[in-house]
């Protein structure tokens, strides 16, 4: 099992930028993809983006071409560069490890597990 910290929220105006962190802490293993999640009061947790082995990212159509996501395997750690953001990406932003034998599309949350505490983002127009 894995422990998950993310940080790196807070509030910001539309247009800023934010980077999220999540370290893992505790037994690690390797997972085929890692990813970001995100959920809204009252809405669905949905995808955000994902990067697996072999260095395969995949990303929301919502955010592509603004957020990367990126990870240091040495320090077990993943990151969230957010830019350009817009008030509908307000919501709590969890990361997650990929549990084994996962199927499904790479950004389905269902495909993950030992997920993090989560770190609020909110984006004021």
């Amino acid at each position: 099992q894995v422990q998950l910290v993310e940080s790196g929220g807070g509030s910001v105006q539309a247009g800023g930028s934010l980077r999220l962190s999540c370290a893992a802490s505790g037994y690690t293993y390797s997972s085929n993809c890692v990813g970001w999640f995100r959920q809204a009061p009252g809405k669905e947790r949905e995808g955000v983006a994902a990067i697996c082995t072999r260095g395969g990212t995949f990303y929301a159509g919502s955010v592509k071409g603004r957020f990367t996501i990126s990870q240091d395997t040495a320090k077990k750690t993943k990151y969230l560069q957010m830019n350009s953001l817009k008030p509908e990406d307000t919501a709590m932003y969890y990361c997650a490890a990929e549990r084994p034998g996962a199927t499904g599309w790479v950004l389905t949350p269902g495909r993950y597990n030992d997920w993090g505490q989560g770190t609020q983002v909110t984006v004021s127009s």
